[in-house]
């Protein structure tokens, strides 16, 4: 297999879930393949992206509003 061609990834699917112990359904293993193939042709875009070396990640994340309501 070349390098730069894409695995089997219903057979990755299998193996990941199995190493895992994840229990995937046969009928189910199409769609968790498809989405390993989706995720394998978007991962460059975030990969390569460039980021400046002085960005710092948030301290802290809280998905609460910046408000409290008041009773």
């Amino acid at each position: 297999m070349n390098p730069s061609d894409p695995p089997d990834f219903e057979a990755l699917a299998a193996s990941l879930a199995k190493v895992l112990g994840l229990p995937v359904d046969a009928a189910n293993l199409a769609a968790v393949a498809m989405n390993l193939a989706l995720a394998y042709r978007l991962a460059p875009g975030f990969v390569d992206f460039p980021l400046p070396d002085t960005l710092e990640p948030a301290p802290v994340f809280d998905p609460r509003p910046s408000f409290v309501a008041q009773p």
